[in-house]
């Protein structure tokens, strides 16, 4: 059977494939690529944050397959390679014209970001629960973007 990378469900389905690969794979409650603040700026920047009952599983699984994550919160540094990776591998998915591809466009400022200065870091951000400690800057802040303020 060949891939559908032009329907949702096509899409869909190459989620579920592609989790299936990973052992002990659990969904987290939000999910992000952020790179390191820039010297004109004290905030990690997140061109896009998948929040709580977000709809986007396949970039979610595709970016857990290139940093080796399965399940939990976690904060991983990504080198501009690795996040090159994860732009080819959902590229495909732009077949899909009926759906947007928020993450793909984030992923690609950030390696833009990474280009343009080599001393910003990359980092992929999973949130397993709300309720799980803080692995790193970078996740207090995307917890603060997805978190309703009080």
């Amino acid at each position: 059977m060949t891939a559908d990378w032009s329907t949702p469900e096509g899409l869909a389905a190459i989620k579920a494939a592609l989790a299936a690969t990973i052992d002990g794979w659990r969904s987290p409650v939000a999910y992000a690529v952020g790179i390191s603040p820039a010297s004109s700026s004290p905030e990690f920047e997140f061109p896009h944050v998948n929040p709580p009952g977000g709809t986007h599983g396949l970039p979610c699984v595709i970016l857990a397959a290139v940093v080796g994550h399965a399940h939990g919160s976690e904060t991983y540094q990504m080198s501009a390679q690795q996040l090159s990776q994860a732009v080819h591998t959902l590229e495909p998915a732009e077949a899909c014209t009926s759906l947007s591809h928020p993450n793909l466009a984030a992923w690609r400022e950030v390696l833009a970001g990474l280009e343009s200065n080599p001393a910003r870091t990359a980092y992929a951000v999973f949130v397993g629960d709300l309720d799980d400690p803080v692995t790193s800057e970078a996740d207090a802040t995307l917890r603060t973007l997805v978190q309703p303020s009080s």
